[in-house]
């Protein structure tokens, strides 16, 4: 069966810097083990599958695999699926918001002011200080001495990552990592008066070997609440990734009533339909 079928870059306004999303806009009728399929062939780090929804007060409902498992969130393919479902005839309920139903619950995305788009960052399903032997490991695993990590702490919103702050972006370039066993994100601020105020590195064992992900939606989610939090951030604020790859990805982080929103700009680059 044919089936429209989207790639967009996400978090950049330029093709090719940012991280892609593949998305299939008709998947009723997939079976899960088909969708997990498409996505191991795809090989990206995220395929989504969209469908109508089932629960009250939501636009679409969209599954979220990586090549081996579905996860229950993930930013870049929230923001990348929207753009896509837009592009491809939605209509929100609202003019506000649009509303996605996904693994997680209902996350809300806006329009931002620039032309990109913002979702709200979703609760943290674990939090807190991480115990001094996992903080080891972790250095081991980024290849840098203990007292390089200024900080440490759970970070994860349905990926699972913990947060790694070193003491400037520059350690952050500079870091060397072997094999990932976990999902870990790092962070470190510029100086002052630069145009992005940190620089974030995210690596995962989805990804095989080193497997650093390019631009990390969800991540830049839960490091923002940890950092606005204890106040090492005030927002808004700019995020640069994906520097070590190549890319020049860029993700904006706000802040208002309605909670922390995590946005960017988004292009598509490959549109047409797939037999699935």
């Amino acid at each position: 069966m044919q089936r429209r079928f989207r790639q967009v870059d996400v978090f950049t306004a330029e093709p090719y810097l940012g991280n892609p999303v593949a998305v299939v806009l008709d998947s009723e009728g997939l079976t899960t083990q088909q969708m997990q399929q498409f996505a191991n062939w795809t090989n990206l780090s995220e395929t989504t599958f969209v469908s109508p929804p089932d629960a009250e007060g939501a636009d679409y409902l969209v599954r979220i695999f990586t090549p081996s498992r579905e996860l229950p969130f993930a930013g870049h393919p929230t923001l990348g699926t929207c753009q896509a479902w837009l592009a491809g005839g939605g209509r929100p309920a609202s003019a506000e918001s649009i509303v996605q139903q996904c693994g997680a619950g209902l996350v809300t995305i806006r329009r931002a002011a620039d032309g990109g788009l913002a979702f709200a960052a979703p609760p943290l399903l674990r939090s807190g200080p991480v115990d001094e032997e996992l903080t080891k490991r972790i250095a081991d695993m980024l290849g840098t001495g203990r007292d390089a990590i200024v900080a440490a702490e759970w970070a994860d919103n349905g990926p699972g990552w913990v947060a790694v702050l070193l003491e400037s972006a520059d350690a952050v370039l500079a870091l060397r990592p072997g094999p990932a066993d976990l999902d870990v994100g790092v962070i470190g601020p510029y100086p002052p008066g630069s145009p992005e105020a940190f620089e974030v590195r995210a690596f995962t064992p989805m990804l095989g070997g080193v497997g650093e992900d390019p631009v990390t939606g969800s991540l830049n989610a839960s490091l923002a609440q940890w950092l606005l939090r204890t106040g090492r951030a005030a927002a808004p604020y700019t995020v640069s990734q994906g520097t070590a790859l190549g890319r020049r990805g860029r993700v904006r982080i706000s802040a208002d009533g309605d909670g922390i929103w995590v946005g960017g700009s988004t292009v598509t680059c490959i549109e047409g339909t797939v037999e699935l």
